[in-house]
């Protein structure tokens, strides 16, 4: 099985917290994955957003299967 290596990520709009802060609302569109040619691109989907995508992405590690962020190791409690 191919092992994910990166997560693509693209900006398709904004949104205000509970704090009052403007925030980026960001959405998956594929993933890098190692596989045995090497590394690929897949690409999931397109993102639709007003004015339409500017075709930029950020390359992330992926996420845990939870969702969650990673905790900074000054975070873990114990």
């Amino acid at each position: 099985m191919a092992k994910v290596l990166k997560e693509i990520t693209t900006i398709v709009g904004k949104y205000t917290n509970e704090k009052g802060e403007e925030k980026n609302r960001y959405h998956k569109v594929g993933m890098i994955i190692d596989t045995k040619n090497g590394e690929m691109l897949k690409i999931d989907n397109l993102p639709l957003k007003e004015g339409g995508w500017d075709g930029w992405c950020y390359i992330n590690d992926p996420l845990p299967k939870d969702g969650k962020k990673f905790k900074k190791d000054d975070d873990i409690g114990f």
